[in-house]
């Protein structure tokens, strides 16, 4: 054990922090994690807890996620330039023109945005639940956002039952990968299952063997008896997946599944954020509460009896 990871351990009691490790983050964080795993997961682990600092090695909207379900708790953000792409596409007053354009139409706002977004939003939602909110809101129209590729994934998965309006946002790093990338691994792999992010360009998720969200991809792992396996999604998930199952064979689909944000958070940034206590996360009262019925709703129509309201 390194010197930075005791005294990072040793913070940690004395201040009864928890650190949140986001699984594209580089794997030295995990060692000094108290969760790893997708967004969501990591802030309502941190929520169960008794910490009083939520340390969040990852990017700006989780942290102020963790913030949302832990109003109580002091969230450090180990960078505070350390933000989501995709999430910045869209600004409160981009969102407002885009339900002008379609009103009275529900919005479904996934989880990576930010406080701000959420608060303007009907309910939200995860790239693992995403189907079953849009199929559950009881409407023939959604407007989806900001990920234009997952919204329009969710609207196939339900056979066009649905109709799902998508705003015109992104993630970059999903969005590098190709057809030509796919044919290329199954020709140098023809044995690995292509397990891809819905994230991705429709092109990429037509063709993958298997698509989910991180903790899917992750679960597919776990829970098949397969060889070998090409990963489409942040090399993170790659990185973790090679170190976790040594019997396994794994495969980054592309050398550019690389989000530098994700990757700016690195243990002497971890180290500095709690030892100062800096980079705190803070939300109004107003926008956190709407915030929180967004939220919510998401929990009521994917599970209301063992989830409920937080």
């Amino acid at each position: 054990m390194s010197t930075l990871v005791e005294k990072i351990n040793k913070l940690k009691e004395e201040k009864n922090a928890v650190v949140l490790a986001h699984c594209y983050q580089n794997v030295e964080v995990d060692e000094v994690a108290d969760f790893v795993g997708d967004s969501l997961y990591l802030s309502r682990k941190a929520k169960e807890t008794d910490a009083d600092i939520i340390v969040f090695a990852g990017v700006s909207f989780m942290a102020e996620t963790a913030k949302l379900l832990s109003p109580n708790k002091k969230v450090l953000l180990p960078r505070l330039e350390s933000g989501c792409f995709m999430a910045d596409m869209i600004n409160v007053t981009q969102l407002r023109e885009f339900k002008a354009l379609h009103p009275n139409i529900p919005v479904v706002c996934y989880v990576n945005s930010t406080a701000a977004i959420k608060a303007e939003s009907d309910v939200c939602c995860t790239s693992s639940n995403a189907v079953n909110v849009v199929k559950n809101i009881g409407a023939e129209e959604v407007l989806f956002l900001p990920d234009t590729y997952l919204g329009k994934w969710v609207e196939k998965k339900l056979n066009g039952k649905v109709k799902v309006t998508t705003y015109n946002g992104f993630c970059p790093t999903h969005l590098r990968l190709r057809v030509e990338d796919v044919e290329k691994s199954r020709m140098e792999h023809p044995n690995s299952k292509v397990l891809a992010h819905p994230e991705c360009h429709h092109t990429v998720s037509e063709i993958a063997d298997f698509v989910g969200s991180t903790k899917e991809i992750m679960d597919y792992v776990k829970n098949t008896d397969f060889a070998e396996y090409t990963i489409a999604t942040e090399k993170g998930v790659f990185d973790r997946l090679k170190r976790d199952y040594a019997d396994k064979s794994f495969y980054l689909l592309s050398d550019k599944l690389v989000c530098q944000n994700m990757k700016w958070n690195s243990l002497d940034d971890i180290y500095n954020a709690l030892l100062r206590e800096e980079h705190e996360i803070t939300l109004d009262e107003t926008t956190s509460k709407k915030a929180m019925d967004c939220i919510n709703k998401m929990f009521e129509i994917t599970s209301p009896k063992q989830i409920g309201r937080v």
